[in-house]
């Protein structure tokens, strides 16, 4: 009984060393990620139809441009009220500020602008590293 106790014991302690460790090497922090956050306020004049036009040219760009990572968006549904009508958020994600660079002056990008142009009234742009 005696050695029963002592191996169940020692298991014990080794268990516990062993997560003791582990603590002491967190998991490593997953990449950091270049974010693109884009933000529309469109003109007064600016039609559904319009809208919808804009909406449906950011979303190919993804397929167009390789150097996107991740893409996603949404209307403004805030109870706030702090908008400042600005109505529609894009975020983009690149790996590498030379993807974004790449994106940038895209023949893509510069066409979806030439559909935007006519129906913004103002763009707000923020890019950041986004870390977990």
């Amino acid at each position: 009984m005696r050695k029963f106790l002592f191996t169940v014991l020692m298991a014990a302690l080794s268990l516990s060393v062993s997560l003791a460790s582990d603590n002491d090497n967190p998991p490593k922090k997953t990449a950091r990620m270049l974010r693109h956050a884009v933000f529309f306020k469109f003109k007064d004049s600016a039609t559904p139809a319009d809208i919808k036009k804009v909406e449906d040219a950011f979303r190919a760009l993804p397929s167009q441009i390789k150097e996107i990572k991740d893409f996603e968006w949404g209307t403004n549904n805030s109870p706030e009220n702090l908008n400042q009508g600005y109505t529609h958020a894009f975020f983009l994600t690149f790996d590498s500020e030379a993807g974004r660079a790449v994106y940038l002056p895209h023949p893509a990008h510069k066409a979806f602008g030439k559909v935007l142009g006519p129906h913004l009234d103002k763009v707000f742009v923020v890019d950041y590293w986004a870390e977990k």
